[in-house]
């Protein structure tokens, strides 16, 4: 709860394009406590695409421009070794810590272990963690995402975990009813990945049109084409 006279926190939210950062901005933006100063995005520097996601830079920048918030972009070689990852979020957390940020926002679900390299990572920086959908039961999370307007189209499938049927579909409750048994709702568990195109988290929709899929590097892509 925040302390009355106490002014907001100045956050910077992780933006991955996809359903679970955009739901996370939607929340944040009704905390009293939290002021979003920002989005950031790691890029693949060879192929400028959002890395995981492979949603197109044009259309990374044209959610910042929904949402009325600077985007920090932040390249990453292809590959990218850890030490490689590590420096690129240091010099971010550097900036960010001296442009006065207090907190950084990510729409983790439930995996501890990534939670933990996230507030280790920021350990003594100044600068706190927050986790705005910890917890909230997935399927209920997506349900209210998809209540509320959120239209996101699934961008990345591991066909390890999800049959490649399903890469470039829209999300909806049909969608979700498909879902083989022990996929998470939400693709916590690295089953999908997307990018949403309306909500309540922008001021207008963005307008898309389906591109080829394409198998790369054990995954299924599924292409996004931002309309003209």
């Amino acid at each position: 709860m925040q302390e009355p006279g106490t002014a907001p926190k100045r956050t910077l939210l992780s933006w991955s394009s996809g359903k679970d950062s955009a739901w996370a901005l939607h929340l944040l933006r009704r905390d009293p406590a939290i002021e979003v100063a920002g989005l950031f995005t790691t890029v693949n520097a060879v192929h400028r695409r959002v890395a995981m996601h492979a949603v197109r830079l044009e259309l990374l920048r044209r959610q910042a421009a929904a949402a009325g918030l600077p985007l920090t972009v932040i390249e990453i070689p292809s590959p990218c070794s850890n030490d490689d990852y590590a420096a690129a979020m240091q010099a971010f957390v550097d900036q960010a810590k001296a442009d006065g940020i207090e907190c950084m926002a990510f729409g983790d679900l439930f995996l501890e272990d990534i939670r933990s390299y996230r507030e280790s990572a920021l350990a003594g920086t100044g600068i706190e963690p927050i986790f705005p959908l910890w917890l909230i039961p997935t399927r209920q999370l997506i349900g209210d995402m998809l209540a509320a307007g959120v239209t996101a189209h699934i961008t990345c499938v591991d066909p390890k975990k999800l049959p490649p049927r399903f890469a470039g579909r829209e999300l909806s409750e049909s969608l979700l009813a498909e879902l083989p048994e022990g996929v998470d709702p939400c693709g916590e568990n690295g089953e999908f990945h997307t990018f949403v195109s309306a909500g309540p988290m922008f001021d207008a929709p963005l307008q898309v049109i389906p591109g080829e899929c394409v198998e790369r590097d054990g995954f299924i892509f599924a292409d996004l084409l931002p309309a003209k």
